[in-house]
């Protein structure tokens, strides 16, 4: 029997993302952008001290982190044909690039979810009791997407 939690930073928290699915067929090959939401779901087999499998007030350095990769970001997939279009304007100051593996949904909360993981393994109070379940992003109320990583049973 495990215990588990769940941290939300919802489209309000302004993780206003750029980029574009190149290999689409349809508008998703245009930049496009979205004030992100994500949430984490964590699992433990026992509760620390406080009676918590994770201290909602200490993940603020994974806030972050989220807020560096995300907010006001242009994220481009280190294939994609325009690559060097987008590194120029990022080279004239006109946005804020990040090259990513791949873009979507679905890579993102990947991402999250592998980020997720190192960062908690990182904190002293975590690392041997608590492990990342789920990472979903949301682009808006329809769309989500969610990265269950390895399935360990």
């Amino acid at each position: 029997m495990a215990y588990r939690s769940t941290k939300t930073w919802g489209h309000d928290v302004g993780l206003s993302a750029c980029f574009r699915q190149w290999r689409a067929e349809s508008h998703c090959r245009l930049l496009h952008g979205y004030a992100l939401a994500v949430r984490l779901e964590f699992e433990a087999d026992e509760l620390d001290e406080r009676n918590w499998v994770v201290d909602f007030g200490g993940l603020k350095g994974f806030k972050k982190w989220l807020e560096d990769r995300f907010d006001h970001v242009l994220l481009v997939a280190e294939d994609d044909p325009e690559r060097d279009a987008f590194e120029l304007l990022a080279y004239r100051g006109v946005a804020k690039l990040a090259i990513v593996p791949a873009t979507g949904c679905e890579a993102f909360a990947k991402m999250i979810f592998d980020a997720a993981a190192a960062w908690l393994q990182t904190q002293s109070s975590y690392c041997s009791r608590v492990r990342v379940v789920s990472a979903e992003v949301k682009e808006h109320g329809a769309n989500s997407a969610i990265y269950m990583g390895e399935r360990t049973s």
